[in-house]
């Protein structure tokens, strides 16, 4: 789950420095306040994807897809943008853990058939000794 949560955060990244241009140039939006708003925005994205493997960091990304559509208010393009990553997210999250609970699975299968295996053996090597 934490590498698409990842990825999906990376890619905000760069929605994110875009967004900069479009509100200074298409919303006229004083450019301190856009490198402020989006730039922050993406910063913590960059850090938060860099520190997915942390469970405070993956609550802090939800924060932040909140925090993106609340930037929707200044720049009404980002509505839709929002509404996109912040879809994204919630499936990457529904998704990864989907894949993280077959792959345990899988792993206790896998183990528990290795136990099986080790079980055989030490009674092949008992009877054969006996």
């Amino acid at each position: 789950m934490r590498v698409v949560c990842a990825v999906v955060l990376a890619f905000e990244v760069i929605i994110l420095g875009l967004a900069i241009p479009v509100a200074i140039n298409l919303e006229g939006i004083e450019t301190t306040l856009a490198v402020g708003v989006w730039g922050g925005l993406a910063v913590a994205a960059l850090v938060l994807s860099a520190l997915q493997r942390y469970t405070w960091a993956h609550y802090a990304a939800w924060a932040l897809q909140a925090a993106m559509l609340c930037s929707a208010f200044l720049v009404s393009g980002m509505l839709l943008i929002s509404v996109v990553f912040g879809s994204l997210w919630v499936v990457g999250v529904i998704m990864g853990r989907r894949v993280d609970e077959a792959r345990a699975a899988h792993e206790a299968r896998a183990e528990a058939e290795e136990g099986d295996e080790n079980e055989l053996e030490e009674a092949r090597a008992a009877s054969g000794t006996a």
